[in-house]
């Protein structure tokens, strides 16, 4: 016979996964999400006719009054940092901007699912929302990518934030298709291409 203090432990973790917070259970996305969407869309796509063409943009607004907070774009290459991923450069404007560290009251939406590194800082910063366009698998197509699903780092996590989408998911993916990016793409140290073929 199993201990009770032990049973406990084993159920405690499966009880917290399966409860939602009432804020939780009653997000899910509308018509604006995908309005704000297709904003992020066309400000991302503006990079595709530059020198430097990327296919991931995040911007973040405030969960009630839908009022425009911060916007990026990576910046991995322009700044030789491989953590200016667009999610986690708009979450330290953002928080550079209000001067603190939590973003608590406030969405982000990003062009592509976040990377595990981008939802854990999404996380720290206590975002109460993130809604994403192309999944994590759509860029595995063309760079490569830490397959663990945004949602699974959410539920992993002790800080809850409703993880949503995919929204626009095949526009979205357009970003990763078009021919200036595909050419991006071949210079990049994570494209998909093997080594032998560079």
């Amino acid at each position: 016979m199993m201990p009770i203090f032990r049973l406990f432990r084993l159920v405690t973790p499966m009880l917290k996964f399966a409860m939602a917070s009432p804020a939780a259970a009653r997000s899910r996305v509308t018509r604006l999400d995908e309005e704000r969407m297709l904003g992020l869309y066309h400000f991302t796509a503006r990079t595709l006719g530059t020198a430097r063409p990327v296919p991931f943009g995040a911007l973040i607004v405030h969960s009630k009054s839908g009022r425009l907070l911060m916007r990026a774009t990576n910046a991995v290459m322009r700044q030789s940092d491989p953590s200016s991923h667009a999610e986690v450069r708009t979450v330290r404007l953002a928080c550079k901007k209000l001067k603190s560290p939590r973003l608590t009251g406030y969405t982000m939406y990003s062009t592509c699912e976040p990377c595990p590194m981008c939802m854990a800082n999404a996380l720290w910063a206590r975002l109460d929302r993130v809604v994403f366009g192309a999944t994590i698998a759509d860029a595995n197509k063309h760079c490569l990518q830490i397959r663990i699903p945004a949602k699974e780092v959410a539920r992993r996590a002790d800080m809850s934030c409703k993880v949503e989408g995919p929204v626009l998911r095949e526009l979205c993916t357009t970003l990763f298709t078009h021919p200036n990016m595909q050419k991006a793409f071949r210079s990049w140290s994570t494209s998909k291409r093997s080594p032998d073929q560079r």
